[in-house]
């Protein structure tokens, strides 16, 4: 336990769908009523995390079996306040994470509009407050997210709340969800212009599957001072460079990568990351969503040293990026 709490660790991209504890997420559906699929714990658990063994096939298979259900449990304001609390305050406990970002997309928390966007997001910000207030070490901000298969307007809608809320700990607005074929990136990129002048941070998961079209324009033209995953970037000298140049951090999840059939195995997430290091590209090490995932930072970080992906010199270096690319200012 000295060890995992000695050293202090930052963590930069994590769900809240994906974070918090199934113990936690069971009370807060039997409190509201929430019929469930199971009435064995054991079952709930299972369903909505991965073990050793588990794969899903892709992206789109995780976000129907897994998030359906952990995103309509918290989908109230005092779910979602209890929600954030749990996560700061169990990083910090478990593995000394004293700095923390979380992101949620508000309206897969409204019960499809029947719930205000402005008080599920000023619940989120009250359980990080407690949790601040709690353990004074944390430092820690919220990210919204826009969504691929969202209306363009409920994404302007996500962007307008991070806006109007970004004084009061809304730190950055992110782009996830899986791949949509009428989805343009090129479409959103005033929205991301609007969240730069706003001064919000900018993270965009791309890159992590499909083709590298989206990534290109990315990098070459958003400019955003992230990307979430971004492991593609390894096929293409010329983005590699962009990346440099524009000074982007990637938020690499190894073993989210691993379990969401992104990369096959170790082998191939040590040959991506050593090419990371060969073009200086820095990158943060995340657990995507420790919960779901079963892991930690410090977990991941081992998984990382054991299996001679990463030197501990080089895991220390990932952790002075994340402080440094962090929102949280």
């Amino acid at each position: 336990m000295a060890q995992k709490t000695k050293v202090k660790r930052a963590e930069l991209h994590a769900h809240l769908g994906s974070a918090v504890n199934p113990a936690v997420l069971w009370t807060i559906a039997h409190r509201q009523g929430i019929k469930l699929p199971t009435k064995d714990y054991w079952e709930f658990e299972n369903m909505i995390t991965l073990r050793p063994g588990k794969r899903n096939k892709n992206l789109t298979e995780m976000h129907n079996k897994f998030f359906y259900w952990t995103e309509l449990i918290q989908s109230s304001p005092e779910a979602i306040e209890q929600s954030v609390h749990s996560v700061l305050c169990g990083g910090y406990r478990k593995c000394n994470l004293v700095l923390q970002e979380l992101r949620f997309n508000p309206m897969f928390r409204n019960r499809n509009g029947e719930k205000d966007l402005d008080h599920i997001i000023m619940a989120a910000i009250w359980g990080m407050e407690r949790a601040k207030l709690e353990f004074t070490q944390i430092k820690a901000g919220l990210i919204l997210i826009m969504d691929r298969n969202l209306s363009f307007r409920q994404n302007e809608i996500i962007l307008e709340k991070a806006i109007k809320y970004r004084r009061a700990g809304i730190v950055g607005i992110d782009l996830a969800g899986p791949e949509n074929k009428s989805f343009n990136i090129k479409k959103y990129k005033p929205l991301f212009d609007m969240a730069k002048e706003a001064g919000l941070g900018i993270t965009i998961h791309t890159g992590e599957v499909g083709t590298l079209e989206e990534l290109r324009f990315v990098v070459q033209e958003i400019k955003p001072h992230r990307i979430g995953h971004g492991v593609l970037c390894v096929k293409d000298k010329k983005i590699m460079e962009t990346i440099v140049k524009n000074n982007i951090t990637l938020e690499i999840c190894p073993s989210s990568n691993i379990y969401n059939s992104v990369v096959k195995n170790s082998g191939e997430l040590r040959k991506i990351l050593k090419t990371l290091l060969k073009n200086k590209i820095k990158f943060t090490i995340n657990t995507d969503g420790s919960e779901m995932y079963d892991t930690s930072i410090y977990e991941e970080q081992e998984f990382l040293v054991k299996n001679r992906i990463l030197s501990r010199r080089e895991i220390n270096i990932s952790t002075r990026w994340a402080f440094d690319a962090s929102f949280v200012k």
